[in-house]
């Protein structure tokens, strides 16, 4: 029987079912495709107590899949597992049976899906622990990450209805993880989807400020497209080229980021949009014609050479393939241009997907090379949970740059990338061994940074070994895993040596030692580890003498205080009470309704009551920023980890906060007066400072205020930009 609940989407719900039909019969016979219809309708059925959610899950599904197929790619064997993937993990069918009826592909996704299933539950996608084995199910094969990745993209989708505390969620898991994966995999139209959601669920206010001006221009912008591409067409035509022309608006939260990287106003950015010319070319035309047609836009438009990027020659890692100009347009405005192939666009929209083993690609790809990279680094027992996260963040690079060995083999790294890099990129021991460098002919250091186009030579030698300095300039999560390895084994082996050092100066002056005398003569000595103090012994830079006397002068004490350095149980610990600099605890409840925790208001957004916030882990304790805070986007992409949730936990605020408020307006007589005449008349607001410059007939001004919420301070700006002469009230940040 069809659930209310799909009879309420069922125009969707029979549209969707069509399509995955269709699609699935164009690559399977019928009874292929019967069995697995017959296995997710007996799977619903056993749904008895939760139906609903159940029909709700199948739907995001079916949604998944479509994504799978129309927006990434994929082929029908991933199709199916995404369908099945709720029977799956829910233990109503077993791989095997899945083996049986569709084959050993189905069954290995499936497998990664169910490993996956185990890590992400609520918020352990950014969770560490849960999150390096997250990622480690996802290498294990690469539709993995897609179906993930597509997964995300629809909750993202369906979130708009849901909890601030749902979204913020999602917005956190987006931008740490999925968005980077999914620019790493050349899936730039979902990165950024992705981004501009997660920035419509956190900072409303600038993504409908950036949405409103984009929709007040798009009449001019149109009829400026058209007047640079009707002449283009002209010409082309006469080419006898096949080919598509089109203006394209860039994203939201990438123009937002123009605004804040840049302090300019919307008005001054002159590459809101691009033009894109796609051929269709055959495969032993493609640069031919691509260039081509650069070389007739370059003759009708004046060309900047500093903007000319060359991705037809060497395409990126995630296999991206375009040539991008930028020309003086009409009206002396820069634009934009990016030309690539039918087949360069299908990769440039779908990723690698488009183009990878499991569509027919059998050689070693970039992709290949980068999974292999991703499982070393996360599998290296050695190294901790943080360093890895800063490894694998480390490799999700935007910008890369590509460099030749003096045979003329070419090497892709990230922007930033120096010799040691390059080193540790051909090989391990090349790394592990290397001196100095040759650029282009002229000696460098190894810390020398290289740039795109470099010739490199690597200088080794046998008395030369991994340091601890080589870890602050390197750049490649491959070079930082292997020194951090390598020096790690070394470090090993004079621990070991400095312990039998120690050991036999004990016995020669026939001191039987008493490990915890021993234990806490180092955390006296302010040790973290046992190794640490080792090493230093190994370095010398403890005098094993002087050790050992302070050990006897210890022990002499016949254990005084020796509980003083015990740890303290479990049973007598106890909270130590908020201080004075933490604000109320009974305004807030932070991750899942936790109250009574010690928390300050960052000072680079100030949150008031009423604000939208979150809480966000740091080594001063709990800090709680606005969603719309300007460092939010940068902590939740770095640190998503480290994300709480957080609300208020009343109707009305019963504390006072600080805000600053930027006044613009003419300046005229009396008009200050005005305003400190309304701010002192309205109830529950002191004002603490008033600071205004003037110049030619305006004036600028910040006023600080007390306030108790955001209600106040909404009525406050609307009084204040109600006053003659008054141009615009905004809060500062």
């Amino acid at each position: 029987m069809i659930s209310d609940f799909i009879i309420t989407n069922r125009n969707e719900f029979f549209q969707m079912y069509r399509r995955l039909y269709s699609f699935l019969r164009q690559a399977w016979e019928k009874e292929k495709v019967w069995h697995l219809k017959k296995m997710v309708q007996q799977s619903l059925s056993d749904e008895v107590e939760n139906r609903e959610e159940a029909y709700s899950d199948l739907l995001l599904e079916m949604r998944t899949a479509l994504i799978t197929i129309d927006e990434i790619g994929l082929k029908q064997s991933t199709v199916c597992a995404v369908l099945l993937f709720r029977a799956i993990k829910n233990d109503q069918y077993t791989l095997s049976e899945i083996n049986t009826l569709f084959g050993s592909e189905v069954e290995l996704i499936l497998k990664g899906l169910k490993k996956v299933a185990e890590f992400t539950d609520r918020r352990s996608t950014v969770e560490s622990e849960n999150y390096m084995r997250l990622l480690l199910s996802m290498a294990e094969d690469i539709r993995v990450v897609f179906i993930m990745i597509a997964r995300q993209l629809q909750l993202m989708r369906e979130a708009k209805g849901t909890e601030r505390s749902h979204r913020l969620d999602l917005s956190v898991e987006s931008t740490y993880l999925y968005a980077p994966l999914a620019h790493r995999l050349g899936l730039y139209t979902i990165k950024s989807e992705l981004e501009d959601l997660c920035l419509k669920y956190t900072d409303r206010e600038s993504y409908d400020f950036v949405a409103q001006k984009l929709n007040e221009t798009k009449r001019s912008r149109d009829q400026y497209i058209k007047a640079f591409i009707d002449p283009v067409k002209e010409r082309l035509n006469k080419t006898g080229l096949k080919y598509d022309i089109k203006g394209r608006t860039k994203s939201i939260h990438s123009i937002l980021n123009k605004l804040k990287k840049q302090k300019i106003e919307f008005e001054q950015i002159y590459d809101l949009f691009a033009i894109r010319v796609i051929i269709d070319a055959p495969d032993d035309q493609e640069k031919a014609q691509c260039w081509q047609v650069y070389s007739i836009i370059t003759d009708m438009y004046q060309p900047n050479p500093k903007r000319l990027k060359d991705w037809l020659s060497i395409p990126k890692s995630n296999g991206y393939e375009s040539l991008h100009i930028t020309v003086m347009g009409p009206d002396s405005r820069w634009v934009e241009v990016q030309i690539r192939t039918r087949r360069m666009d299908e990769i440039a929209e779908r990723g690698l997907a488009a183009h990878w083993k499991y569509k027919g690609v059998k050689e070693e790809s970039a992709l290949d090379n980068w999974l292999s990279s991703l499982r070393e680094s996360l599998e290296d027992k050695e190294t901790n949970l943080s360093q890895k996260l800063t490894d694998f963040k480390l490799d999700l690079y935007e910008e890369e740059i590509f460099v030749f060995t003096p045979k003329g083999d070419l090497f892709k790294l990230p922007k930033g990338a120096t010799v040691l890099d390059f080193a540790f990129a051909i090989h391990s021991k090349l790394g592990s061994t290397c001196m100095s460098g040759r650029v282009n002919g002229k000696n460098v250091p190894i810390k020398h940074v290289l740039n795109s186009g470099d010739q490199v030579e690597i200088n080794t030698s046998t008395h030369q070994s991994p340091k601890q300095d080589w870890l602050s300039f390197v750049v490649t999560a491959k070079a930082r895993t292997k020194i951090r390895q390598l020096l790690k084994e070394e470090a090993g082996k004079q621990v070991d040596i400095a312990k039998e050092t120690l050991s036999r100066r004990m016995k020669n002056r026939k001191i039987e030692v008493d490990d915890s005398y021993l234990m806490q003569l180092i955390k006296k000595l302010k040790y973290k580890t046992v190794t640490d103090f080792y090493a230093d012994i190994a370095a010398e830079k403890l005098d094993v003498n002087w050790v050992i006397d302070r050990y006897l002068e210890l022990e002499s004490k016949e254990g005084e205080n020796r509980d003083s350095h015990l740890p303290v149980s479990a049973e007598s610990f106890t909270l130590k009470p908020p201080t004075k600099e933490f604000a109320s605890n009974d305004e807030l409840v932070i991750d899942q309704n936790l109250t009574g925790i010690d928390y300050k208001l960052a000072r680079c957004c100030n949150p008031i009551f009423g604000d939208e916030i979150f809480g966000f882990v740091s080594s001063q304790g709990i800090k709680i920023h606005r969603t719309s805070c300007p460092n939010a986007h940068d902590l939740f992409a770095r640190f998503g980890y480290r994300v709480l949730n957080a609300r208020w936990s009343s109707a009305t605020g019963s504390s006072n906060y600080t805000i600053v408020l930027r006044v613009i307006g003419n300046d005229q007589i009396n008009i200050v007066a005005n305003l400190i005449s309304i701010i002192s008349k309205e109830d529950g607001v002191q004002m603490r400072s008033i600071s205004i410059d003037s110049n030619d007939g305006l004036f600028q001004g910040n006023i600080s205020v007390m306030i108790a919420n955001t209600s106040m301070m909404e009525q406050l700006i609307k009084k204040l930009k109600a006053v003659k002469g008054v141009k615009s009230v905004t809060r500062l940040n």
